[in-house]
C-alpha cells in the first residue's frame, strides 16, 4: 500500500468496500471468484492511476466503474455519493431546503419553469417565466441546470441573491429572500368530483403520503359528505413501501397481507400486513393507474384488487416489481441496491422485465405474455402476473399529435402562457377558464412572429423518402412527384393548427391556469377535463355494475387482456400521451 497515494487511497477503500457489501451477505466467507475479482480490479486501478500518460482522477476514475458495474444489473441501482444524499433525502421525505420551485434551461440561461403556492419564491415575487441572470453574485450563463439547482438550494435561513430578467420588462430585476425548508406534498389536490363522489390524487410516495392522504379522505367524509372515492395514482412513481402498505391499510381490515419480499437473501424475506384498523374499510373504492404508475403505485393498486376492495381503471401499470434498499458506504456515501422483489397477495410479482437473463446483444425483454402465469383474487377473478397490473376497465388514452408534442417540447405553449400572464391580471376560476377562439388566434399570431416552422409526420416520411431516393439514384425519377406532394403538404400545413385545435387549447390552458391557481388549480382543471371522470361517475352511479365487477359477474376473458407494447412512455397529462422532442429541457428542483 506504500505506492498508493493518499489521493487515491480514498475512492479504492470505497469501491472495495462497494464490490464487498455488493457479494458479502450471500457467502458465510468471500469466495475465490469475488476475492480474485476483487484483487484484479484494486490492483487495475491502481496501475492506471500510477502509470497513466495523463493523471486521471481517481474518483472520477472509481466512480465510472461503480456506474458500470450498476448497469450492469437494473437501472435502478445507484451510487449516490455524500454531496447527492439531499435528493436521496427528498425522495423519502419530500423535503429539502431551497427556493421553492421548478428551473428548466431555456437558451442560454436558466428560467423558472414553476413556483410552488407560499414558498420563499412565491413570496419573493418570482414567476413562472424568469429569468435568471446571477445567483449569488455568481453568472448562471451556459451553466447545466443540474449546477444551478444545487446553487439555489441550501440550508434554511440562508440568504439568496438573484438577478432576473422578466418578459416585457426592459431592466432586470434583483430578488433577496432566505432560503426555507420546502416541502413537496404527496397529495397536491382533493376535493368533490360529483355529489357524494370524493377524488384524491396521489403523487408519490414519501414519509407523509399516509398521513396525508387520511387527512384528505377525513375532511372529504365530515366536509363534503363523501360516501364514494376515487384515488389517481396516475403518474406515481413509487417511493416508500411502508407508504404504500399504510395507504391499503386505509381501506383494508387489520391483518390482511398487502405485499411480501422475497431475494436472495432469506433473511431478509418479509411479509407485510395491515396493522391497524381502517378508516374505511366500505367506501365503494375507484383506483386511477396508466403506464406513469410503477412500484409502490402497483402494490397500492394490485393489492386492492387482489383483495377485490376496489376497481382498477385506467392502463396497464409499468411492471416494477423490484423491492431497493440503501446500505451504507465508506465517507457518508450510500448504495441504493435491489434486494428483492415484491409479491402481492394473489401471489403474483408483477416485474414486467427479466433484467437477469438479457439478450445476447445485452438487451433487455418484456416477461412475454405467453410465460405470465395466471392467479385469482379473493373473489377468484382472474388476474396475471410478469407485467403490471391490469385494470379492471381499460381507459387507453390518445397520444398528442406531432404538431402539439413540438409546442410543448420547444416551450412555445410555456412562453405563450408567460406573454397571456402580462396581459391579462386575472382569469376565470380554474375550473371554468377557456380560451376564446380570439385568444387561440392570437397564439397562432404569436408563433408566426417567432417564425414557428415544424415537421409534420407526413412531411418526415416524405424527406426519408427522398433521402432514401437519392441513395438508391431513384431521385430524378421521382422529382416530379415528390415536389408535387410537398406543395400540397404545404399548402395545408396551416390547417393543422385548426386539426388539433382541442389539444393544443388543453395545454394552453392547463399551463395557463397554473400561472394564477398554482398546482392545485392545474389540478383542478385537470379533472374537470378529464373525460375518465366520466367513466369513475357512471360507475358509482350504477351500483350493480360496481358490485358485479368486483365479485366477478361479468369476467372478461383473461385472453382478451391487452398485450403490453414494447416502449412504455411515462405520461405527463391524464389525457393522452405526450410525445416531447429530445430537446425538450427536463425541470429540476430548486
Amino acid at each position: 500500500m506504500k505506492f498508493i497515494s493518499k489521493k487515491l487511497r480514498k475512492p479504492l477503500l470505497l469501491v472495495a468496500t462497494a464490490m464487498l457489501l455488493l457479494g458479502v451477505f450471500s457467502f458465510k466467507s468471500v469466495d475465490f471468484k469475488l476475492s480474485k475479482s476483487l484483487d484484479t480490479f484494486f490492483a487495475f486501478v491502481r496501475e492506471v492511476s500510477i502509470f497513466y500518460v495523463d493523471q486521471p482522477d481517481p474518483e472520477k476514475l472509481v466512480k465510472t466503474g461503480i456506474d458500470a458495474m450498476l448497469q450492469s444489473l437494473d437501472p435502478y441501482n445507484q451510487f449516490i455519493p455524500e454531496e447527492e444524499m439531499e435528493n436521496l433525502e427528498f425522495q423519502t421525505t419530500g423535503e429539502y431546503g431551497g427556493m421553492g420551485a421548478l428551473i428548466r434551461q431555456s437558451d442560454d440561461y436558466p428560467i423558472v419553469a414553476e413556483v410552488y403556492e407560499n414558498s420563499p419564491a412565491h413570496k419573493a415575487g418570482l414567476i413562472n417565466g424568469d429569468k435568471i441572470i446571477s445567483i449569488n453574485g455568481t453568472s448562471a450563463h451556459k451553466l447545466p441546470v443540474q449546477k444551478v439547482s444545487t446553487m439555489l438550494k441550501g440550508v434554511p435561513k440562508t440568504d439568496l441573491n438573484l438577478v432576473i430578467e422578466r418578459y416585457g420588462q426592459a431592466d432586470s430585476l434583483i430578488f433577496s429572500f432566505k432560503r426555507d425548508k420546502i416541502h413537496i406534498p404527496s397529495v397536491p389536490y382533493y376535493g368533490m368530483l360529483h355529489d357524494s363522489i370524493g377524488y384524491i390524487r396521489l403523487s408519490n410516495f414519501t414519509s407523509s403520503s399516509h398521513s396525508e392522504v387520511k387527512k384528505a379522505l377525513k375532511d372529504l367524509k365530515r366536509s363534503h359528505h363523501a360516501s364514494r372515492l376515487v384515488l389517481d395514482l396516475r403518474g406515481n412513481p413509487g417511493g416508500l413501501l411502508n407508504e404504500a402498505v399504510k395507504v391499503v391499510n386505509l381501506f383494508v381490515e387489520k391483518d390482511e397481507l398487502v405485499v411480501y419480499t422475497k431475494g436472495q437473501i432469506k433473511d431478509f424475506d418479509q411479509e407485510y400486513k395491515t396493522s391497524t384498523r381502517p378508516m374505511d374499510a366500505q367506501i365503494p373504492l375507484i383506483v386511477l393507474v396508466n403506464r406513469g404508475s410503477a412500484s409502490a403505485s402497483e402494490i397500492v393498486a394490485g393489492a386492492l384488487q387482489d383483495l377485490d376492495r376496489a376497481i382498477i381503471i385506467g392502463e396497464r401499470t409499468f411492471g416494477k416489481g423490484l423491492v431497493q434498499a440503501t446500505r451504507p458506504l465508506p465517507y457518508n456515501s450510500q448504495l441504493k441496491i435491489t434486494t428483492a422483489k415484491y409479491y402481492i397477495p394473489s401471489g403474483r410479482c408483477i416485474q414486467a422485465v427479466d433484467f437477469s437473463h438479457r439478450n445476447e446483444d445485452g438487451s433487455i425483454s418484456f416477461i412475454p405474455d405467453s410465460l405470465m402465469s395466471e392467479f385469482e383474487t379473493q373473489n377468484g377473478r382472474l388476474v396475471k402476473d410478469g407485467g403490471g397490473i391490469t385494470p379492471d376497465i381499460e381507459h387507453n388514452i390518445s397520444s398528442y399529435s406531432r404538431l402539439t408534442s413540438v409546442l410543448y417540447a420547444q416551450n412555445h405553449l410555456f412562453d405563450y402562457a408567460t406573454h397571456f400572464y402580462t396581459q391579462q391580471p386575472h382569469i376565470a376560476s380554474s375550473s371554468e377558464f377557456s380560451l376564446s377562439d380570439s385568444q387561440y388566434n392570437d397564439f397562432v399570431a404569436f408563433l408566426n412572429e417567432r417564425d414557428f416552422e415544424y415537421e409534420s409526420q407526413t412531411e418526415y416520411v416524405l424527406n426519408e423518402l427522398i433521402k432514401a431516393s437519392k441513395s438508391e439514384h431513384y431521385d430524378k425519377l421521382l422529382k416530379p412527384i415528390t415536389d408535387s406532394l410537398k406543395l400540397v403538404i404545404r399548402a395545408n400545413s396551416d390547417k393543422d393548427f385548426e386539426e388539433y385545435k382541442s389539444e393544443i387549447k388543453f395545454l394552453l390552458e392547463e399551463e395557463i391556469v397554473g400561472r394564477y391557481f398554482f398546482q392545485k388549480g392545474k389540478a383542478e382543471y385537470n379533472i374537470n377535463n378529464d373525460s375518465i371522470m366520466d367513466k369513475c361517475i357512471d360507475i358509482f352511479v350504477n351500483s350493480n355494475r360496481y358490485n358485479d365487477i368486483l365479485t366477478g359477474s361479468n369476467e372478461k376473458s383473461i385472453a382478451s387482456y391487452p398485450k403490453r407494447q414494447e416502449t412504455t412512455n411515462f405520461v405527463r397529462k391524464p389525457q393522452r400521451n405526450l410525445v416531447a422532442k429530445q430537446n425538450s429541457s427536463p425541470e429540476v428542483i430548486s
